[in-house]
């Protein structure tokens, strides 16, 4: 599935990691009564790297609400929780930053929640009840990471590039780590898409290389702090030039495309809790179809993502929101998407509805609208391109 993977992964890499299972701690000596899950709920979870993670429940006239803190070695950073609902003794929650949903069982103490977090990763886990005693120090939030200047024109100071035998035909991994770059399983039409945020059908003149050669390229930048998207398609820009001796002119052509806008209803966004400047997008099966969960992201970049992973045309953002949002979209896709290899979903429980398609559930779900023009935008006409120099 071609292009798929890489968002996934970036939002694997960027953002904060998923859960696993932990242990119960101590056994607690008071008993609670049935409904009372308000305070905090901790836990040991292990994505590769034992961490801690505190689950704060709290109540008020208009019901259950939450926040959760990941206690990772530069400080802990509360994200709200959404859809906190406890039914009996089933808790239930989304944490959209992390791509997961949790629903877990109250022990007939009060004391424990034994549950799964079902995300890209499902992992099951128990939470136990914090006390006076027991209750761990919460390190204040990280500081934002420091960013690259603003008016920097970076390159890369290292860049390695190795053909990948791998054998697979998808993009696997495109990460902005800090100051790390990374990229595995990319073509050389990959490398040109995210540059020149272009869609395949916006690359001419290609040669039959373009898609068939796979790369792995890991890189840092020469300038300090973490560059931000755009000019991380300069520094790759710059990659392209020296290393592949691509030379192209840019030419305008009347295509189909997609024009994403605000609806008639008004958009459904909300602010991200995040800092950085660089956004997550993740799939995952969601109910009766495949949910895409994006944080931290401009509408420009989810208009990239849609045109580059999702879409068979340009995507021109239209919407007019500044600033960056976290959200999702639940949708059923179709043969004309992903490149013609939709990824597969798991047969749906008996009498499951089925998930709307993308531009209804883009619609009902986050207030925006795509809707179908033909319109000049570029196109890339390579003039020349060479397989990479050797390192």
């Amino acid at each position: 599935m071609k292009k798929l993977m890489v968002w996934v992964v970036v939002l694997a890499a960027m953002f904060l990691p998923m859960l696993r299972a932990q242990t119960a701690g101590p056994a607690a000596t008071v008993t609670h009564a049935p409904g009372d899950i308000a305070g905090d709920w901790q836990g040991t979870v292990n994505p590769g790297k034992e961490t801690r993670v505190v689950v704060r429940i709290a109540k008020s006239d208009k019901g259950w609400s939450g926040k959760m803190i990941l206690l990772l070695d530069q400080g802990g950073q509360p994200v709200d929780l959404s859809a906190v609902a406890l039914s009996g003794s089933t808790l239930r929650f989304s944490a959209a930053f992390l791509s997961a949903t949790f629903e877990g069982t109250v022990s007939a103490d009060g004391n424990s929640i034994a549950g799964r977090f079902d995300g890209p990763k499902p992992m099951t886990t128990t939470l136990v009840r914090a006390t006076k005693e027991t209750a761990w120090e919460i390190p204040a939030p990280p500081a934002p990471p420091k960013l690259m200047a603003a008016d920097a024109d970076p390159s890369f100071d290292v860049a390695t590039i190795k053909p990948n035998g791998s054998g697979e035909a998808n993009l696997r991994q495109l990460t902005m780590n800090g100051r790390n770059f990374v990229l595995r399983n990319g073509s050389l039409g990959d490398l040109i898409g995210f540059a020149y945020d272009v869609q395949t059908k916006q690359i001419v003149n290609a040669p039959d290389w373009m898609d068939k050669d796979r790369y792995d390229i890991d890189g840092v930048p020469d300038k300090e702090g973490t560059p931000s998207t755009q000019q991380l398609r300069v520094m790759m820009r710059k990659l392209l030039a020296d290393r592949f001796a691509l030379k192209f002119h840019k030419e305008k052509k009347d295509l189909p495309a997609f024009v994403l806008a605000v609806g008639k209803n008004g958009q459904k966004l909300a602010p991200t809790q995040l800092n950085g400047p660089v956004p997550g997008f993740g799939m995952r099966s969601g109910a009766g179809g495949l949910t895409v969960n994006v944080t931290n992201a401009t509408m420009e970049e989810f208009a990239s993502f849609l045109h580059m992973l999702v879409l068979d045309r340009p995507v021109l953002n239209q919407t007019e929101l500044m600033g960056r949002f976290d959200f999702k979209v639940t949708f059923t896709p179709d043969d004309s998407q992903f490149n013609g290899h939709a990824p597969k979903l798991p047969p749906g429980a008996d009498g499951a509805e089925s998930a709307p398609n993308l531009f209804d559930a883009i619609q009902q779900q986050i207030g925006l609208k795509l809707s179908s023009e033909k319109t000049a935008v570029d196109v890339i006409a390579i003039d020349h391109v060479e397989k990479p120099s050797p390192n």
